[in-house]
């Protein structure tokens, strides 16, 4: 699928993505947390916990939602309710309910919380924000920056302390995180800042730059929705220059240009999407399809792997994309953002 033709679907698909990210972030139940109890007092309902974010399932759901409805407002304004996602992004990033988020996550003994994933997804919204030309934009990043400042402090706390990646398929994934907090870390180091950057650049070279013959052949496990091999692939396409990636990817994946190994192109089958965890792996088949187009992209137009990889992409498009709105609410409360990177672009 060509550029134009990914964004001539996210056209056609963009009013029911909206609607969807627009259901999820004003439904407060059903409701998932974990949470450490350290006082006999409950911690109060999800709005009073989380004003901004309460809504989407979970927490991280919900900052996702967000940035779709920012991405699908920056993409293509003409083929979404434009006033009403404005409104509501009024409505949710305010002073005071970001204040209340951002003490959440300063308390210490909320240190894991939501690590690194929703980490990453709250900076990635922060990094659309920050890279959009829009006086609302503008307005919501700078009210966002209390969360986003204490997001960075555990970021920069945590990264020197990892002696090993994790490398599983869901919201642990410690490439994954990195990837999507890396466009707000070149957008902080462009405006003198660049501890984070500094951060991601020195883990993920320490984790990484050594890895060869990654053994995809084991995906998918039974509740992925990232590929720990691609998302790895992805982020050090986004770190390595373009002379020294295609070795890398070499050394990492060899058996890329035949298609192998067959697991890793083969679109993962969903027996039931009403089972939370079985249902993850339709999100498995838009991240893979992300991700093998990323790396495409990342290498030269010339290279044999590319067409091997864009078919690829395609085919792992096809199998997700039309779960993503009409589906049951165990897929539907996240997925659209997935939807949204195949269709509309990495992040920022």
């Amino acid at each position: 699928m060509t550029e134009a033709g990914r964004h001539e679907l996210l056209i056609a698909s963009a009013a029911a993505f909206a609607q969807v990210a627009l259901t999820n972030v004003r439904r407060e139940f059903p409701h998932h947390e974990l949470l450490l109890e350290l006082d006999p007092e409950p911690p109060g309902r999800p709005r009073e916990r989380h004003p901004a974010f309460y809504g989407s399932y979970d927490w991280h759901s919900c900052v996702e939602m967000h940035w779709v409805l920012v991405r699908l407002l920056r993409a293509t304004p003409a083929h979404v309710p434009e006033a009403e996602i404005r409104a509501v992004l009024d409505a949710h990033l305010t002073p005071k309910a970001l204040a209340t988020e951002a003490r959440w996550f300063a308390d210490p003994n909320r240190r894991t919380a939501e690590r690194p994933y929703g980490w990453g997804w709250a900076l990635t919204l922060a990094a659309e924000l920050g890279a959009w030309r829009d006086p609302d934009a503008s307005r919501w990043a700078e009210t966002l920056a209390p969360l986003t400042d204490v997001l960075v402090a555990r970021y920069l706390e945590w990264l020197p302390l990892l002696t090993y990646p994790v490398r599983s398929g869901a919201h642990s994934n410690t490439a994954f995180g990195l990837s999507l907090a890396l466009p707000y870390a070149r957008l902080a180091a462009e405006r003198g800042d660049a501890g984070l950057l500094g951060a991601i650049e020195e883990g993920a070279d320490r984790w990484y730059a050594a890895d060869a013959g990654y053994p995809a052949a084991w995906e998918p496990s039974g509740a992925d929705f990232l590929s720990p091999a691609l998302t790895e692939a992805e982020l050090m396409a986004r770190l390595l220059d373009a002379g020294s990636f295609p070795a890398w990817l070499e050394r990492f994946l060899p058996g890329l240009a035949a298609g192998e190994p067959a697991a890793l192109f083969t679109p993962a089958i969903v027996s039931d999407s009403t089972d939370g965890q079985l249902a993850h792996l339709h999100g498995l088949n838009l991240s893979r399809a992300w991700g093998f187009r990323r790396l495409a992209e990342a290498l030269p137009e010339t290279d044999p792997r590319v067409p091997v990889l864009e078919a690829a992409a395609r085919e792992h498009a096809r199998a997700g994309l039309g779960h993503a709105t009409g589906s049951h609410y165990a897929v539907e409360h996240w997925l659209v953002a997935y939807a949204v990177l195949v269709l509309g672009g990495a992040p920022v």
